[in-house]
C-alpha cells in the first residue's frame, strides 16, 4: 500500500500539441519509479520483464507482453521484477475514450503490440501528419476491442480488514484459516468477511486466491518453473495451480505466456498496408 505523506511528483508531458506522446525506456531489476502522476492517460506496455503498479486503490501485476492502463491524474509507483523494457503511450485527453477511468491490466494483441512499438519509433504522433493520423486511428481502434484481465488486487481501508490483508500480503503462501488470521485484528471471522465483501466485493478466500495468482504470475514472468511458482504461491500441487490459472485467465500457464509471443496474422499485414497506403480501414478484433 502507498505510504502516507509520500511526495507526489507531477510528471507533465512536455509535448502539449501531440495527440500521442511516447516513451521508450529500459529499467534494471528492482528499479522503482517513485510516486508520480501524469496529465495524460497512459498505456504502459511491458515488452520484456514484469511490472507491479501500485496506487491508493490497489496494485496491478503486468506480465511480459501485457500492458497496464493508467488514467490521467492517478498517482502511482512502478516496480520492476527482472529487467524491464517499457514502452509507453501518453494519450491526449479524450482520445482513448474506450478505456475506463480506473487502472486495469490488458492483453495486447499482436497487432496492437506492433502498433505500440512502431509508435514508439516516433517521439510523438500528431493527426496533422497524414501517416501519423492513420497510425493513431489504428491504435485507438484496437483499444476499443481490448481485453481486460484480472490481475489487480484492491486495497482495504478498515484497519481490521487491513490487518488480515497485511498478513497475507507479507506471505502469499500463508495457509492459516481465516479464524486464525483474525486473531489480533479486533474483529471476528464473520465481521472480517463482511468488511471484505463491503469494501472490495469479494470474500477473503477470493481475495487470497487473487493474491496467490498474481504472486505466481510475477514469478512465472521472471522465469520460474510452474512447479516452483505453484508451491511459492501456496498451492499444494502444480495441477491445482494450473487448474485455477486456467479457470481465471483462460489458458494454462505455458499457453498464457506463449499467447503474447505469437506473430500477428493477416490483420497485422492489413494494418501495416493500410498505414503505408494512407487509407484507414476498421480492423476487427483478433483478441
Amino acid at each position: 500500500m502507498l505510504q502516507k505523506r509520500q511526495t507526489v511528483i507531477f510528471d507533465r508531458v512536455r509535448d502539449r500539441r501531440s495527440h500521442i506522446a511516447t516513451l521508450t525506456h529500459d529499467y534494471s531489476a528492482g528499479h522503482v519509479i517513485p510516486l508520480h502522476f501524469h496529465d495524460r492517460d497512459q498505456l504502459v506496455y511491458a515488452s520484456q520483464g514484469v511490472m507491479t503498479v501500485l496506487t491508493s486503490a490497489g496494485f496491478w501485476v503486468v506480465p511480459t507482453l501485457r500492458a497496464v492502463w493508467i488514467p490521467a491524474a492517478v498517482p502511482h509507483t512502478v516496480t520492476m521484477s527482472g529487467r524491464v523494457a517499457m514502452r509507453t503511450l501518453y494519450f491526449k485527453p479524450g482520445l482513448a475514450r474506450a478505456l475506463p477511468r480506473d487502472c486495469c491490466v490488458v492483453n495486447v494483441t499482436p497487432l496492437l503490440r506492433e502498433l505500440i512499438l512502431h509508435a514508439c519509433s516516433f517521439h510523438s504522433l500528431n493527426k496533422g501528419v497524414a501517416r501519423q493520423r492513420h497510425l493513431i486511428d489504428l491504435i485507438t481502434d484496437q483499444l476499443g476491442a481490448i481485453q481486460m484481465i484480472p490481475l489487480q488486487l484492491p486495497h482495504l481501508s478498515d484497519p481490521r480488514a487491513r490487518h488480515v490483508a497485511g498478513i497475507l500480503l507479507a506471505d502469499p503462501t500463508n495457509t492459516q484459516k481465516l479464524s486464525q488470521l483474525c486473531r489480533g485484528s479486533g474483529a471476528s471471522k464473520r465481521t472480517v468477511e463482511r468488511l471484505f465483501q463491503d469494501e472490495v466485493g469479494m470474500t477473503v478466500g477470493k481475495w487470497r486466491q487473487q493474491l496467490r495468482l498474481m504472486h505466481a504470475v510475477r514469478l512465472l514472468a521472471e522465469g520460474a518453473k510452474v512447479t516452483h511458482a505453484a508451491l511459492e504461491a501456496g498451492y499444494s500441487t502444480p495441477s491445482a495451480f494450473i487448474c485455477m490459472f486456467k479457470k481465471v485467465l483462460g489458458f494454462t500457464p505455458g499457453n498464457y505466456f506463449k499467447a503474447g509471443t505469437q506473430t500477428a496474422s493477416a490483420s497485422l499485414v492489413e494494418g501495416i498496408t493500410s498505414c503505408a497506403t494512407g487509407g484507414y480501414q476498421k480492423i476487427p478484433s483478433d483478441g
